[in-house]
């Protein structure tokens, strides 16, 4: 089954949101996400934005709204970490940017991770 691609308004929005953030662009799965220090922290999968967030943040985010649910990209493939932003969350500017802030942080404080060497030793 092929994965539906993000809607532009969604993929501009996160590039939007993300303009003073240091951070590397990549492709997943032919969606985009981000990166701080190899570590990705958000990006959209088909209609959905996510975010990464530490234990104590995904359960706060999930106590104060609802509508939020962890990322599983494909079923029984849970990504612990990740969180699905529901669109009620990112049309809210305010609380939007307080979330993503919450996730560049935290995924600041990881530690670099390394980039996994290509097959062949290159």
């Amino acid at each position: 089954m092929a994965w539906k691609k993000s809607p532009e308004e969604l993929t501009s929005f996160l590039e939007k949101s993300l303009t003073d953030v240091e951070c590397q662009k990549r492709k997943m799965f032919g969606f985009p996400t981000y990166f701080i220090n190899n570590n990705m922290f958000c990006g959209t999968f088909e209609e959905n934005l996510f975010i990464r967030l530490s234990e104590e943040d995904r359960e706060r985010i999930k106590n104060e709204h609802d509508e939020v649910v962890p990322f599983e990209p494909v079923s029984g493939r849970l990504m612990k970490e990740y969180v699905v932003v529901p669109k009620s969350l990112f049309n809210n500017k305010k609380q939007f940017s307080f979330w993503l802030n919450r996730s560049v942080n935290y995924v600041s404080s990881l530690p670099p991770k390394e980039k996994k060497k290509k097959k062949g030793g290159k």
